[in-house]
């Protein structure tokens, strides 16, 4: 037996119907910190060693979004 259930919410009241916490004062404040330390780094070797600071995984995490920005450029990393 297969059942389908559809339910129509918005991502907001999917979340409290499914208990989970409020994150946006959370991302809003990372986002801030991330403006905030590139309005101070402008080199972009500074900017590469915040975000490997921050970036989840380390290494792996910072080559997955090398990646990503090198596809969305049209470049290719040398690493």
């Amino acid at each position: 037996m297969k059942i389908n259930v559809e339910v129509e919410c918005t991502p907001e009241e999917a979340r409290r119907a499914m208990g989970l916490p409020d994150l946006a004062p959370v991302h809003e404040r990372y986002i801030a910190m991330m403006v905030q330390a590139i309005d101070k780094q402008g080199t972009p070797e500074a900017f590469e060693a915040m975000m490997r600071s921050w970036a989840p995984m380390g290494e792996a995490g910072m080559n997955f979004w090398r990646g990503i920005f090198d596809s969305a450029g049209g470049t290719k990393s040398g690493s």
